[in-house]
């Protein structure tokens, strides 16, 4: 099972997580089973189990910095210091620009960007739909594009 689910995965904790979670099917749904080919059964779960996983990998956003671990965090060893100055620069223009959205959109970014939150933990904090939380998100995404010039925020 677990050769299934990393061929599909291509990485050995995930798939590893993906042949428990498939082990676990079987045992819930042996009294449902046919007698007809076991080894093709637990393939096939096994083989959905994965795709399973892969579809939440690629639903997943890609991962974000972070801007406040940014600003504290130290310059490496190859980096001089005349680099390190202008990183620490931007991000302190960076957090000012944050300061000057609008009280709405300077909550949603904080919370998406800064601290990483997720649209379920977003919108349980702030009490509204997850709808409103992702319509909020976009808006205030639209507005630093429109208000910010593109080599700001890039």
């Amino acid at each position: 099972m677990f050769q299934i689910t990393y061929s599909v995965l291509h990485d050995s904790k995930e798939a590893e997580d993906a042949a428990q979670e498939a082990f676990v099917q079987v045992y819930k749904s042996l009294p449902q089973y046919r007698n007809e080919g076991f080894k093709t059964w637990l393939s096939r779960i096994a083989l959905h189990k994965a795709l399973d996983i892969k579809r939440k990998q690629d639903r997943r956003p890609t991962e974000l910095v972070d801007v406040a671990q940014t600003l504290v965090q130290f310059p490496s060893r190859d980096e001089d210091m005349l680099s390190r100055m202008i990183r620490e620069e931007r991000n302190v223009e960076l957090s000012e620009k944050i300061a000057q959205l609008p009280q709405q959109h300077r909550d949603i970014i904080r919370a998406y960007y800064m601290q990483g939150k997720t649209y379920d933990q977003i919108a349980d904090e702030t009490q509204v739909a997850l709808k409103t939380v992702e319509s909020r998100l976009y808006r205030a995404r639209q507005w630093i594009r429109n208000h910010w010039k593109e080599e700001e925020w890039q």
